[in-house]
């Protein structure tokens, strides 16, 4: 097997990935691709032997210095807010031209044939995903669904306030835990026989913002509300900065039209068990915070 970067490292998806793939994979096979070499997060795998490169989406010539003799590079994509496009072809054309032969990249869910836009998003994801198919490299598009771990951003904190608060809608969503979504990506890395695939990895199991509220009444043993609220009566209780509303509003929509709903079955198949639920996953939260 060939060298192993891991972009975005120091990430909560990246850190992740990269403890499992030190299980699979000796430390002198993987680097990683960080703005600080120097980051304590990052400082106890350069001491098992994990090659750290200073890097930066923007930055292509040290993108190419950091690709000389990888095989593999695991795109985790750019967060929102940012040139996502400018970001992610220079990771793309930058392997091609160091002579990387597989880029596996991080985009998100949505249903085939989906008019949904999510704002800072959808569109940059359609790009990357259009870009790595043209580029000549073997590809891998990894789409997740929301990480049961961020739920919460979008109906605050429901045991403090007694209730999920929320736009109408009974949608649901089959998120998935950013430990599963880690192993999958070990998994493609690692494994032959995923070159030029894309995978839809939802979680097993959909849930509405109303079976949230349930299920969290029914693990902490308070009484959790589902509240319905106009859309701007929820952007005024998120109390977020004004310009994220389009793009909070994107993703409670999406739940709330089922743009997350199906499960695919990729998940569970690529990681050989079955992914947590979301009531496993408030359940372990609930218990680790009494």
């Amino acid at each position: 097997m060939g060298k192993i970067l891991i972009t975005g490292a120091t990430g909560n998806l990246g850190i992740r990935t990269l403890d499992l793939l030190l299980q699979k994979v000796p430390s002198n096979q993987i680097a990683v691709l960080v703005r600080d070499p120097e980051s304590e997060k990052i400082e106890r795998f350069v001491k098992e032997g994990v090659e750290a490169h200073q890097g930066d989406y923007f930055d292509y010539n040290s993108l190419l210095r950091a690709f000389n003799g990888v095989e593999k590079v695991m795109l985790i994509s750019a967060v929102a807010f940012t040139d996502r496009n400018t970001q992610h072809f220079n990771v793309i054309a930058a392997a091609k031209q160091a002579g990387v032969k597989q880029v596996i990249y991080t985009s998100i869910i949505r249903k085939e044939n989906s008019n949904l836009i999510l704002p800072e998003v959808t569109m940059s994801d359609l790009f990357a995903e259009q870009t790595l198919r043209a580029s000549g490299l073997d590809y891998t598009i990894l789409r997740n669904p929301p990480y049961l771990e961020t739920l919460h951003s979008f109906y605050g904190d429901a045991l403090k306030v007694g209730g999920v608060r929320v736009p109408e809608g009974s949608g649901k969503v089959a998120a998935a835990s950013l430990d599963d979504l880690a192993a999958v990506n070990v998994a493609i890395l690692t494994q032959n026989g995923h070159e030029n695939h894309t995978y839809n990895l939802s979680g097993s199991e959909g849930s509405s913002f109303a079976d949230i509220a349930e299920a969290l009444t029914e693990i902490s043993e308070k009484n959790i509300a589902y509240e319905t609220l106009s859309e701007n009566d929820y952007l005024e209780a998120m109390g977020m900065p004004a310009f994220t509303n389009d793009f909070l509003l994107g993703w409670v929509r999406a739940v709330n039209t089922g743009e997350f709903s199906e499960t695919s079955g990729d998940l569970e198949r690529l990681i050989g068990r079955k992914p947590m639920t979301y009531k496993e996953f408030f359940k372990k939260q609930i218990s680790i915070s009494k």
